[in-house]
């Protein structure tokens, strides 16, 4: 096989059976990040939406960072909210996290997530 598994101790570890990234052909396969932080394992349920998505684009960027790459080499993310009415906040949030730079984004809305928690993020990115 030509990947190789991505861990970053700066990222919530995983809770089940998968990987927080895989990289194939220079490309990193980031799974969903949850508003999860990486040192006490809190799960953010009582923080609003801004916060849980940028605790999501957070841990997502440690694990690109873990791969070789940065948020500025983010490719796609597909984000899943609980709730429609988030998406201008996520919005927001993904303005002033990224800045000039806009890559593909698909928003999902879903009816639950994990632990009750508002948001869930993956994305591709290269290396």
């Amino acid at each position: 096989m030509n990947h190789k598994i991505i861990y970053s101790e700066n990222a919530p570890k995983p809770g089940g059976h998968y990987s927080q990234a895989v990289v194939h052909n220079n490309l990193v396969y980031v799974s969903g990040q949850l508003a999860i932080d990486a040192v006490s394992g809190e799960k953010l349920v009582d923080k609003d939406i801004k916060e849980q998505t940028l605790k999501c684009l957070n841990n997502l960027e440690q694990i690109l960072i873990s791969a070789g790459s940065n948020k500025e080499k983010l490719i796609k993310s597909t984000v899943f909210i609980s709730k429609i009415e988030y998406w201008p906040e996520v919005n927001q949030v993904f303005i002033q996290f990224f800045g000039d730079h806009k890559p593909a984004r698909s928003i999902v809305p879903v009816n639950d997530l994990h632990y009750g928690l508002k948001i869930e993020i993956e994305a591709i990115a290269y290396i």
